[in-house]
């Protein structure tokens, strides 16, 4: 839900249906603390582990740790709304998010996100298995304590590590399967990790003057655009030899290899240019794209074994006619 939907529900509270309270927090705020469109990519990317993962996960179980990713990344969105909420009043981006725009009490969407957070933790661990649990658990933390409470306010680099917690949701889904960890796995966490900051970057070069103005130091803040565009073009650039790093080990075929090189010649295009202009239209372009490129490389990763059985059988028929006739 985007941030208009939510304050043109708020002007006019007469089209807004029952079920939302008129005279506090409805069910529609609390939905937006969860950070739905970002949730969205975390699930996508954590079903994607599961399903490359080796190994059968009963559906209904799957389905349960599917909300479990979901629910701990929604109120992990939350905790980081409670704790931020002073700094999202002064940003034009966020300044209309359910806290900051006072449609739900602090307190509230601190208890939310706590007891969701808890919940989606043991019913991981109950109904699926520990290590996926402990995994969740660490993704929460790592989101919660290192990157919003640590790092966010206090280094450039923030987004770097940080954007670790963004990409543990693969080897959750991997481990809900398998139950361990594996370098397969862990080259999915790779990915992610490295398509972190060329995506946040390309956001804060053209949303700069909001994150110096509430004095978060996000590396165009701190660095200048000139090194933020580098910096972009370098990650960019070791991002696409790493997300070849499935096919290497053997966990994906060569039309995952295809579909990777593609999507991330396009996406070091962006990055090149980028680096060549000042423009904020190509940092525009280059932060749409980025989430594109990891949607559709996510994706290649589910096609790639019906597109490496089509392509063998496609090889394999013109051989059988000749030998035929």
């Amino acid at each position: 839900m985007s941030h208009s939907s939510i304050d043109l529900a708020h002007a006019a509270p007469g089209a807004v249906p029952s079920l939302f309270l008129a005279d506090g927090p409805r069910v529609v705020d609390f939905i937006a603390l969860l950070k739905p469109r970002v949730v969205s990519l975390v699930v996508f990317t954590g079903f994607t582990g599961m399903m490359l993962a080796p190994g059968h996960l009963h559906p209904l179980l799957a389905a349960v740790a599917i909300i479990c990713i979901a629910v701990a990344a929604g109120a992990s969105g939350a905790i980081n709304m409670w704790y931020d909420r002073d700094i999202d009043a002064g940003m034009s981006r966020t300044c209309h998010r359910p806290l900051p725009a006072g449609y739900v009490d602090p307190a509230d969407a601190l208890g939310f996100g706590v007891v969701l957070s808890v919940a989606a933790v043991t019913v991981m661990g109950l109904a699926i298995n520990y290590v996926a649990s402990a995994l969740l658990a660490l993704t929460i933390c790592f989101y919660v304590f290192v990157y919003t409470i640590w790092l966010k306010r206090r280094t450039p680099q923030n987004i770097v590590i940080g954007g670790a917690s963004g990409a543990f949701p693969p080897m959750i889904g991997w481990a809900a399967v398998s139950g361990d960890v594996s370098l397969a796995s862990l080259s999915l966490f790779v990915i992610i990790f490295m398509w972190t900051p060329p995506h946040f970057w390309a956001l804060s070069l053209y949303r700069c003057g909001d994150y110096a103005s509430v004095g978060v130091p996000m590396m165009p803040v701190v660095a200048g655009a000139r090194k933020t565009r580098k910096l972009i073009l370098l990650y960019t650039a070791l991002l696409v030899p790493l997300s070849l790093t499935p096919f290497w080990l053997g966990v994906m075929g060569p039309a995952y290899a295809l579909a990777a090189l593609v999507l991330g010649g396009i996406f070091l295009g962006l990055a090149v240019r980028l680096w060549a202009t000042t423009a904020d239209a190509a940092a525009k372009a280059m932060f749409g794209y980025s989430i594109l490129y990891l949607f559709l490389l996510f994706m290649a990763m589910l096609a790639d074994p019906a597109l490496g059985t089509w392509m063998a059988s496609a090889e394999y028929l013109p051989s059988s006619a000749a030998s035929g006739l």
